[in-house]
């Protein structure tokens, strides 16, 4: 079984892409999980979603306490959470930054794999605005899901709320967050 954490803050979407991402695996076959935590409900206050991914029925019923991916939305957040917190020590902690794997490593001291993806210029470039698909693009290159069926589940979500112009910008988004994280992983 795979655990993810998903660190954002309200409105950038975390929620979304753990759903997203477990409607992903569902169609793979899976046995899948997503839940949020957050406090008031407001803009810009920290929150959290978790993702169970497993070929088993999944029988824990219980938030994430010791993710194999830890997926950081917005960078502010290293400061202000702990991100890493219970994060397995060969697991990967995956951080929207323009930052390096060694910057990152310095300022929170996880000695495991880190993947540094600039959602936020990727999302900008694509007409998006939100780094959330582009890390969530990322997600899918680190747990070896298949993008083409990733592609397919995020088309036909995004196509109930969003113009075919803005789910075509999402899934641009989409593989340049995948591309950046597979680029980050073979050059590690």
């Amino acid at each position: 079984m795979k655990e993810i954490r998903w660190h954002g803050r309200g409105g950038q979407g975390a929620k979304t892409v753990s759903q997203i991402l477990a409607q992903i695996n569902l169609r793979e076959g899976k046995h899948v999980q997503s839940f949020p935590e957050y406090g008031p409900e407001r803009s810009g206050a920290p929150v959290r979603a978790y993702n169970r991914i497993s070929d088993e029925e999944i029988l824990i019923h219980s938030g994430v306490y010791h993710p194999h991916i830890a997926v950081v939305i917005d960078e502010s957040l290293l400061d202000t959470e702990n991100p890493t917190e219970g994060l397995k020590p060969d697991g990967t902690l995956l951080v929207n930054t323009k930052r390096s794997p060694e910057e990152i490593r310095a300022r929170t001291g996880f000695s495991g794999e880190i993947i540094c993806v600039d959602a936020n210029k990727i999302a900008q470039e694509a007409g998006t605005g939100f780094p959330n698909v582009p890390m969530l693009g990322a997600v899918v290159a680190v747990l070896g899901t298949d993008p083409k069926l990733a592609e397919e589940e995020l088309r036909a979500t995004l196509s109930k709320r969003l113009s075919e112009e803005l789910v075509e910008k999402n899934l641009a988004a989409f593989r340049a967050g995948y591309e950046a994280a597979k680029g980050a992983r073979q050059n590690a």
